[in-house]
């Protein structure tokens, strides 16, 4: 996947704009732009010191391209490792152009996605989770995923992670020494003290496999599916939450013949809601692939509004739906509609008697609220958030990629049969088998141990110039 030489790429979006900036980085990088660049100050521009900024003119064998501003950051101390520059040109589409040609012809080659990032960490500027927290960063679309990448890329549980599997290598290696010695019957590993150790490392990696859950839904946003009879509300509901007419209202039962989806942001996390088709038994062809795709939503969601209308339903019905979406990743909200009618005296709240069976129905909360008049709203959206808050665990460390909670997952198993092993008094060549592997996987996640697979598919959704 990596590119030999100079590489160059815009760095900026792509289109007309006011400033483009690209960046060339690997040994010819200098050279290469002062082949074309005459800057101003051609005494500053002569000494070239790292991290310093020079504005001068970009040309073609003596014909004009564009003013610019280039900025030099020399190797080490710079984001790849390597001599990098930095060209912010105007950034008009034929200038972008001309500037690639210029540089490509002179030799650098177009780089690939996130190949800056990639030459950053085989040059030991970052771990690999480092390097994937980059395109966390820049895909963050909301303060909590923003806050978690940020966190990842500083180093994040890498560090603490990184001490552990050291002392276990240490003890590893003590093992291994005591293979060379077998026949003196010599103990250089204090089992006392790999048993504590297992117990941190076990104790640490629990911690951050619970925490994937929150981080994933941090990351993607979190799925909520709002259910129910036909006519109970749900896309007015929706309409209220996204305070705009996004879905189609109307008194004739089964209006909403597929799903309707929208993003809301609610204290920094950002939520997926999905207006699902009324669930009912149908005839109507068009009608039932709605319920069909409402149920395969359900399954993908982690939050669930279960609306019902008090005037057209009964606790048994309540009790029945919810009994069928149960599941165990599932947060249940039951909201009650029509609140407006109920306090007029037109309508009878069914909510005393579902508190009465609380114990038995598996929801998490219960509210009412007014679609009409958009009563009782904020509290709705005040409860959403503090269900997904609930997922959060002690600490600041979360995870939210994927590849790490598998590593960590194999790492836990590893390590508990390790464990396992000593308490059946095996022989160090067996306890070293899964120690061994536990390293392995721990090594993973910062990228201690890698392959050419592996980086490819990671920095292969990096976006280009990053």
């Amino acid at each position: 996947m990596l590119s030999q030489g100079t590489i160059i790429a815009k760095a900026s979006g792509g289109g007309n704009a006011a400033i483009c900036l690209f960046r060339l980085s690997g040994s010819n990088a200098i050279p290469m732009v002062s082949r074309c660049f005459k800057a101003k100050s051609e005494r500053k521009w002569k000494k070239q010191n790292s991290h310093t900024l020079h504005l001068g003119i970009l040309h073609r064998d003596g014909a004009p391209i564009d003013e610019v501003l280039v900025s030099i950051f020399k190797n080490p101390n710079s984001y790849t490792g390597e001599d990098v520059v930095e060209i912010s040109s105007h950034g008009s589409n034929f200038i972008q152009e001309e500037i690639l040609r210029l540089f490509i012809d002179q030799g650098a080659q177009p780089a690939k996605p996130g190949e800056f990032t990639l030459r950053a960490f085989l040059n030991q500027k970052m771990d690999l989770s480092q390097a994937e927290a980059v395109a966390d960063l820049i895909m963050s679309e909301t303060k909590a995923a923003h806050e978690v990448a940020l966190n990842q890329m500083r180093g994040g549980y890498t560090a603490e992670i990184g001490h552990l599997r050291q002392k276990l290598m240490d003890f590893a290696s003590l093992i291994t020494l005591e293979l060379d010695f077998s026949e003196e019957d010599v103990a250089f590993a204090d089992r006392t003290d790999l048993r504590q150790l297992l117990e941190d490392l076990k104790s640490k990696i629990k911690t951050l496999i619970d925490s994937f859950q929150y981080g994933s839904v941090i990351k993607k946003g979190v799925p909520v599916a709002i259910v129910g009879k036909p006519n109970a509300g749900k896309s007015s509901l929706l309409n209220a939450m996204l305070n705009e007419e996004r879905a189609i209202v109307s008194d004739i039962p089964g209006t909403t013949r597929d799903t309707i989806e929208d993003t809301l942001t609610l204290s920094g996390v950002q939520f997926r809601f999905i207006d699902t088709a009324g669930l009912r038994e149908t005839q109507n062809q068009i009608e039932a692939v709605g319920v069909a795709r409402a149920i395969e939503k359900i399954d993908t969601a982690k939050l669930l509004i279960f609306l019902y209308d008090p005037t057209d339903t009964n606790t048994d019905e309540i009790k029945q739906s919810l009994n069928q979406f149960s599941r165990k990743d599932l947060s249940i909200v039951l909201v009650e509609n029509k609140n407006d009618l109920i306090i007029k005296g037109k309508g009878k709240s069914l909510i005393p008697e579902l508190e009465q069976l609380a114990i038995t129905i598996p929801y998490q909360k219960i509210f009412g609220i007014s679609t009409y008049d958009k009563q009782s709203i904020d509290q709705l959206k005040t409860i959403l958030f503090d269900q997904v808050n609930q997922l959060a665990v002690q600490g600041d460390v979360i995870v939210s990629n994927a590849r790490h909670f598998e590593a960590l997952q194999n790492a836990l198993k590893a390590i508990l049969n390790v464990q396992n092993g000593m308490d059946e008094e095996l022989s160090g060549d067996l306890l070293s088998v899964d120690i061994n592997e536990a390293l392995h996987y721990l090594g993973e996640i910062s990228g201690t141990i890698t392959n050419d697979e592996l980086l490819g598919n990671i920095f292969s959704k990096f976006c280009i110039g990053k």
